[in-house]
């Protein structure tokens, strides 16, 4: 009958999937079985398309694609349209602020061509008289001027020069604080931010606990060198190297000079830099916008912080002041019965050693090894770095936010340097200018 033949076509189709389900896993055993016995090259077809899924299924998340039909009911051409939509959401944003990028260059551009055109008619202007104007070369070989045969109204006056000077600067202005608007409501950016894109992007230059650690066994070695001298003559010290061959008491300036200093120095500059003054004023209310314009960060040296300390707290007027003249010529305490500052003592220390080091060109490095030699012989070196970390002007502008100092305000560096606070050091603060020096004053 016919329902017994539609029931053993069912029974059929059912064999048949049953056959295909085992072919199938008896194929994949087999290529997984070659694969892993070295006889098949390419990976196992079941292994590809799970890798394949995982990707799809990865893209979809990403492009936001809504798939909730059966993929199965969609013509190819469905796809490609869908695909095609989640992609533009995601580049046409993109498009929209490369073009808006584009037109405030195009506007920033115009702007500077207005600036010059202001400056070459205000510029020199010239002396008018009389209707005439007298210009430097017009003259004949008497020296005489001849008169300007254009008539006066051809020449702008200075009166409207000026006034055509101080429109151009309110439009330039207004122009500047809707750029400025636009670019913060847009962009979220603001005039004076650093692009975060400008930081540095390599996570490993960014871990400081090897320098850290360079520090801590810099100072651990210097203290046990100071240590082993001190038990010697209750003092810490160091001869004139002209007389004292290297080691013995030289090793312990060598360890300061060449290990420690260079341990507080590397720490000291992780993430610093030097921050940059020639951003255009035009430019600068879109810095974020256009990267290509605005430079890297350049690398600063330790010591230029000291040397903006010394600069921004007017260190020269301080050392030089008629007091501190007189007690310098007659050795007598400036202060009286007052104690000496730490900051106080910060300034005259970098006033001494950029007098010394200066004339002779010496380099970073050395005016700072000068300066910890000075800080250790005055024991002072842990509230000296402390002042320059506490400084907020000079970590705001000068360090980057990943940096240690902006992170750890210099703590932990600060607590290894307290253990050669309560030692005795009588370091050469001059050597790297003494032989110069010597030459010098045979001459």
């Amino acid at each position: 009958s016919e329902r017994e033949k539609q029931e053993q076509l069912e029974v059929q189709k059912e064999k048949q999937r049953e056959l295909i389900l085992q072919l199938k896993t008896q194929l994949d055993d087999l290529e997984t079985f070659a694969y892993q016995e070295g006889s098949y090259d390419s990976l196992p077809q079941s292994m590809v398309m799970e890798r394949q899924r995982m990707i799809i299924n990865e893209l979809i998340k990403k492009l936001d694609m809504d798939l909730s039909e059966d993929i199965a009911t969609l013509s190819p051409e469905e796809l490609r349209q869908r695909v095609d939509a989640a992609i533009a959401q995601i580049v046409n944003p993109a498009r929209v602020k490369e073009q808006l990028v584009e037109q405030l260059k195009t506007q920033i551009r115009d702007l500077e061509m207005f600036i010059s055109f202001i400056q070459d008619e205000v510029g020199s202007p010239g002396k008018v008289e009389d209707g005439h104007c007298e210009c430097a070369g017009r003259k004949d070989g008497g020296g005489s001027s001849k008169p300007n045969p254009r008539p006066s109204g051809s020449r702008v006056s200075p009166e409207d020069a000026r006034k055509m000077r101080e429109t151009g600067l309110q439009l330039m202005r207004r122009v500047l604080a809707v750029l400025q608007i636009f670019a913060v409501s847009q962009f979220g950016c603001a005039a004076g931010q650093v692009p975060r894109s400008l930081w540095q992007k390599d996570q490993a230059s960014r871990d400081y606990s090897p320098l850290i650690r360079k520090l801590e066994l810099a100072v651990e070695r210097v203290r046990q060198l100071a240590v082993r001298h001190q038990r010697e003559d209750h003092a810490v010290g160091s001869l004139d190297l002209q007389d004292v061959p290297l080691g013995g008491r030289d090793e312990l300036t060598l360890a300061v000079r060449k290990e420690l200093t260079i341990a507080l120095r590397d720490l000291m500059a992780h993430g610093l830099y030097a921050s940059s003054q020639g951003m255009s004023l035009v430019l600068a209310p879109i810095a974020c916008l256009i990267p290509s314009f605005t430079p890297s960060p350049q690398a600063m040296h330790p010591w230029e912080l000291f040397v903006k300390y010394y600069n921004a707290k007017n260190g020269q007027a301080f050392v030089e002041s008629p007091a501190r003249k007189l007690s310098q010529s007659f050795a007598l305490p400036v202060t009286g019965g007052a104690v000496v500052t730490p900051k106080q003592s910060l300034l005259t220390a970098i006033h001494t050693v950029l007098a010394e080091h200066d004339p002779f060109k010496r380099s970073a490095d050395s005016e700072l090894k000068a300066l910890v030699c000075l800080a250790l012989n005055e024991q002072r070196l842990v509230s000296w770095v402390n002042l320059i970390c506490k400084s907020g002007a000079l970590v705001q502008s000068h360090y980057q936010p990943w940096s240690y100092m902006a992170n750890t305000g210099f703590e932990g560096a600060l607590n290894l340097l307290s253990r050669l606070s309560n030692l005795k050091f009588h370091l050469p603060v001059d050597l790297a200018v003494r032989q110069l020096k010597n030459i010098k004053d045979a001459f």
